[in-house]
């Protein structure tokens, strides 16, 4: 069948149209890339970073590790003898001076065997002075002054005994403290070893805490350290003990600080303790700055003279509201603040001042 003129015609109109359209949605992506391109080409392919100098700074160095407050000494106070309870003249919980009395037990009849003794005594005094008179008159032998006198002695003896035996109803303060806790009551009767209660010294206070093995060998006897309490207060004192064995369960190392306790802080405070260990060079920087390399250790990554990429380990001192100081770095660094993440060793970089 013969095709009609008009529509050939009409076909070719098509056909023109579509490869029309056809060639310029090609040329036109072509001439996007090549813009895209030479945009590219006129940036420059090296990655862009964020830098700060990043001085290097002396700084003392600290052992910073949790602890909690103790009694320097803690002591259960018993009885030595037996006896009834009469009076428990210290009030719980009050501060008390070395002697006072803590509980008293009833004297019974220990008051007239001390009294009886003490007769006995006198009477001895003066047997043996009337010996002494009549020997130097010749009417004594020297055999029957030496008896007079070693029945003295033994006077003296039982009258000391009998003093013993009543001081001991006393159950007395070993030293300046607090009587924290009393265990007997008027009527309670005790046995010689029963406690009458408890004392504690917090002045000079104890702050105790436990080193990691790796800050253990940092810390010296006499080194100076201080402690924030939970109430807020804080204390200044020395090491007095470093553990040299670590503990068998933590593989910790116990440390011990004494301070002055004037205001008589309580005992069992938890506390941030701070162990000075020398000082040295360090350098402050942002948090952010951090990264782990592929070995997984922590550090900075910096720029050098010749703009290369650079990674260092690096050990945190401290953290403050103004970022952490760490040890690893020498000298003035050009510290990656921005972009750090994105770069690697050895990688060429354009640094620009950190905003």
């Amino acid at each position: 069948m013969r095709v009609k003129s008009q529509y050939l015609f009409v076909i070719a109109v098509v056909v023109v149209l579509v490869l029309a359209f056809t060639i310029g949605t090609i040329m036109s992506r072509g001439g996007k890339s090549g813009h895209a391109e030479a945009k590219t080409a006129g940036d420059g392919a090296l990655p862009t970073v964020q830098a700060v100098l990043t001085p290097e700074t002396p700084r003392e160095y600290a052992v910073v590790i949790r602890g909690r407050t103790e009694a320097a000494r803690s002591v259960i106070v018993r009885s030595e003898t037996a006896g009834v309870v009469a009076a428990t003249p210290a009030t719980e919980g009050a501060f008390v001076r070395k002697g006072t009395v803590l509980c008293r037990l009833n004297v019974d009849a220990r008051q007239a065997t001390l009294d009886q003794a003490r007769a006995n005594l006198r009477s001895r005094q003066l047997q043996q002075k009337a010996s002494a008179d009549l020997a130097a008159k010749g009417y004594r032998s020297q055999t029957q002054v030496l008896q007079d006198q070693a029945n003295l002695d033994s006077a003296a003896a039982t009258v000391r005994q009998a003093e013993l035996g009543v001081e001991q109803m006393s159950i007395r303060a070993p030293f300046d403290g607090v009587f924290d806790r009393r265990d007997a009551e008027i009527g309670s009767y005790l046995s010689p070893g029963q406690p009458c209660g408890t004392m504690i010294e917090l002045n000079p206070l104890l702050i105790v805490g436990d080193l990691p093995e790796t800050e253990a060998s940092k810390v010296k006897v006499g080194a100076p350290a201080s402690a924030q309490l939970t109430s807020g207060e804080t204390l200044s004192g020395k090491v007095r003990y470093a553990a040299r064995e670590a503990d068998a369960q933590t593989r910790t190392y116990r440390v011990e600080i004494t301070s002055a306790n004037p205001q008589m802080t309580r005992s069992g405070l938890s506390a941030a303790v701070r162990i000075g260990a020398g000082a040295g060079p360090a350098h402050m920087v942002p948090l952010s700055a951090l990264v782990l390399d592929a070995g997984g250790r922590q550090g900075v990554r910096y720029v050098l003279a010749d703009d290369k990429v650079a990674f260092s380990p690096v050990k945190v001192l401290e953290e403050t509201p103004q970022g952490v100081w760490v040890t690893g770095l020498k000298g003035p660094v050009r510290l990656i603040t921005v972009g750090q993440s994105y770069v690697a060793e050895g990688q060429k970089v354009r640094v620009v001042a950190a905003r």
